[in-house]
């Protein structure tokens, strides 16, 4: 292996590190309920992101938003589990993922506990701030 190789070896498995924490960031953030936080994972600009029955969103600042007004309150407690990624740096700047999800909320008002697994189909671009979420 030449140094070249070596290089770029050591670039995409830097992403990849970058990547993992990075998701686990967003996923911290929301458990404690820090949209600022939340928002900083994601691109500036426009964004593709699929909440399913919550809703899609075309940029950071409406996620946030909606995050805020639907989960950010004393009574909802909440876990993101996020585990099994399978990152794929495509370029320097593009990356793509797959993370499975198990989630956990407490409704301490209505009593409610809500347990759901999902899938988190992620693109990710290198922005001069870092890996940041884009769709």
């Amino acid at each position: 292996m030449n140094s070249e190789q070596l290089e770029q070896r050591i670039i995409r498995l830097e992403a990849i590190d970058a990547i993992r924490q990075l998701k686990h960031r967003y996923l911290a953030s929301c458990d404690a309920k820090n949209p600022a936080a939340m928002r900083a994972c994601f691109v500036d600009g426009p964004v593709h992101i699929d909440y399913g029955p919550v809703g899609v969103f075309d940029n950071a600042d409406a996620v946030a938003k909606i995050f805020t007004e639907l989960g950010c309150h004393p009574h909802i407690l909440e876990m993101h589990h996020g585990s099994n990624p399978q990152i794929e740096v495509q370029d320097a700047d593009h990356a793509k993922a797959s993370w499975s999800l198990h989630y956990q909320q407490i409704n301490t008002q209505k009593n409610v506990l809500t347990q759901l697994g999902a899938v988190y189909e992620d693109e990710y671009l290198r922005t001069p701030a870092g890996w940041r979420i884009s769709r």
